[in-house]
């Protein structure tokens, strides 16, 4: 992987393949640049496509105290490297990234994001509020694992698969993953959809939910298609929040691909 300097002289690790308009691909809570590596190998025959592990990640370093602002400015540092305007693509909270980074002003062409975790009613507000103090509570007194299970469990994953789960040479990779939990969580805010500052989201943007997802996972698609100015929704049939990259590439290509053209022919 090549390696970038973000502006607080952390360094951001990024694999870029392909040629044609620049795309990069953001990840979720414990995954790295590897997570979207399939995808990206699907998107390279007509984009350039980037990966990169965000800090605290994989190849990248960290340094603290965290802030949102660093994280952006992480993607800034790899989308100067591959040109003045890039796409971006956000899975779960890094989809809530793509768009407070664009919010903040990094020139976005197009923007899409799959089921970026916030809540759509008032009862889950308190229940976010619930998680975020044992989350910081299990990290404290050094519960790595605790931590991810807590996580795992929040997001639907059922108490028997996280026993095996635990059981599994992933664990220990995603113990070494659990502090940027916080980050994710940081990323969400108080866990509803920031219409306000998403009103300045310029961008044409697509906003996905899996069509076996939760109702409340569509409901808060819904709500946050509706916050941004230039958005609409897709829902993916048979899809849920464990996207497979076949469904979703297809539907990037088509979105990028079309926009860009209609956007050069105007």
């Amino acid at each position: 992987m090549d390696k970038t300097l973000s502006r607080d002289g952390t360094s951001v690790a990024y694999r870029r393949r392909g040629d044609g308009p620049p795309v990069i691909l953001i990840g979720g809570a414990l995954s790295s640049a590897a997570a979207e590596e399939p995808l990206a190998e699907l998107l390279a025959p007509r984009f350039t496509v980037v990966t990169y592990d965000r800090r605290g990640r994989g190849s990248s370093g960290d340094t603290g105290p965290y802030a949102v602002r660093r994280e952006i400015e992480d993607l800034a540092a790899v989308a100067a490297r591959v040109g003045e305007r890039v796409s971006l693509f956000g899975m779960l909270s890094g989809g809530a990234l793509a768009l407070e980074a664009h919010a903040a002003g990094l020139p976005v062409d197009l923007l899409a994001v799959y089921e970026p975790p916030y809540t759509p009613d008032p009862a889950g507000l308190l229940f976010k509020s619930r998680c975020t103090a044992e989350l910081h509570s299990r990290l404290a007194v050094g519960d790595r694992g605790g931590a991810v299970e807590l996580y795992l469990s929040r997001t639907g994953v059922p108490e028997a698969t996280v026993a095996r789960m635990r059981r599994a040479p992933l664990w220990a990779e995603l113990e070494a993953l659990a502090h940027t939990l916080t980050y994710d969580d940081t990323l969400l805010g108080n866990g509803t959809v920031p219409a306000e500052r998403f009103a300045s989201v310029t961008a044409r943007t697509l906003v996905v939910c899996g069509g076996f997802s939760p109702d409340r996972t569509r409901e808060t698609t819904l709500a946050l298609a509706a916050a941004v100015p230039k958005a609409r929704h897709r829902t993916l049939t048979g899809q849920t929040r464990d996207l497979a990259p076949q469904a979703i590439a297809p539907v990037l290509a088509d979105f990028f691909a079309r926009d860009v053209f209609l956007r050069e022919a105007s």
